[in-house]
């Protein structure tokens, strides 16, 4: 498989798994999610120094997902690299999840900044 295609079909399984997300929880911002997956796509698959067996090593590159309200693109990207199981992904703004409305550092696998407010990136 090509690079394009592999990349392709990452970013259209992100879009598959946030419309999944958005249509559960029947809640959320649908534009601001889908307008980022091939950027993230290209970040958490081909350019980031990560490794979800170890999310918390020293020399990891960081991501600051300023605009909060998209945290479905990044629980997608996270859920798909391996850094918690892809079925977290139907308890998206539900009460106890793990996958809240914006992202949280302390209670999301994979998270490092908690942001909400826009320009935070």
């Amino acid at each position: 498989m090509n690079n394009y295609k592999k990349y392709s079909d990452i970013a259209n399984t992100l879009r598959i798994d946030i419309i999944k997300m958005l249509e559960k929880s029947k809640t959320g911002h649908p534009g601001g999610s889908l307008s980022a997956c091939e950027i993230l796509t290209a970040l958490y698959f081909k350019e980031m120094n990560i490794d979800p067996k170890n999310p918390k090593k020293d020399d990891r590159d960081r991501f600051v997902l300023s605009k909060g309200h998209g945290a479905p693109v990044l629980y997608a990207a996270l859920a798909e690299k391996g850094y918690f199981p892809k079925e977290e992904l139907s308890s998206l703004r539900k009460i106890d999840s793990m996958l809240q409305g914006h992202p949280d550092m302390k209670g999301t696998p994979g998270v490092d900044m908690t942001t909400g407010s826009l320009g935070q990136g």
